[in-house]
This record gives structure tokens, sequence and C-alpha cells, in this order.
């Protein structure tokens, strides 16, 4: 069976400078809950890609969960950040490295 993750690229938007800390704390509260029900695969702030914030990789059912996830994002929700969402085919030991 194929292994599919999704990661979401959180873009900074026009106000995404204007992020507060009660912000901040809404972000890190989703990203617990995403942890707390095993969704949440790795995160992290992006160095080096002008634009681009964060980076949130999922494990989820399909296209369409991880899409919700990325909509209820706190930084999307409320304006401060966009997403691009991409699927990720996983290669490993497991699958030979997709070969």
């Amino acid at each position: 069976m194929e292994k599919l993750l999704y990661v979401m690229l959180i873009e900074r938007g026009k106000l995404y400078n204007k992020i507060n800390k009660e912000m901040v704390i809404k972000h890190v509260e989703h990203i617990r809950n995403l942890d707390d029900s095993g969704k949440l695969v790795l995160c992290g702030p992006l160095k080096g890609y002008p634009g681009v914030a964060d980076m949130i990789i999922l494990k989820t059912e399909n296209y369409e969960e991880a899409e919700e996830i990325c909509k209820s994002e706190p930084f999307v929700a409320e304006g401060y950040a966009t997403y691009k969402l991409v699927t990720l085919r996983v290669g490993d030991r497991e699958n030979n490295y997709l070969l």
C-alpha cells in the first residue's frame, strides 16, 4: 500500500508581521492538538525560504482531511497567512525507496 503524507507550507500573508503573542499561542495549541490526535508527523519554521514561514507534515486519512486541518490553522483562518498543501509519497526501506 502506498504511504502518503501531506505537507502544509504556511506562506506569509500581508498581515503576517502583525501576528501577536495571542495568535502564536493559538497556533501552538493547534499544533499540540494535531500531535495529541496522532496527525502531526513533524513541524517547524523554515529558514532561508522567503515568504514561507512554517512547514507542517500531516498524517491523515486523505487529502481532504489534511486540507480541512490547513484551513483551521489559526494563522490561515484569521487571515495572517495562506498555505500550500502537497502530497508526499513516502519512500523508505519498507518500500525500497519507491524503486
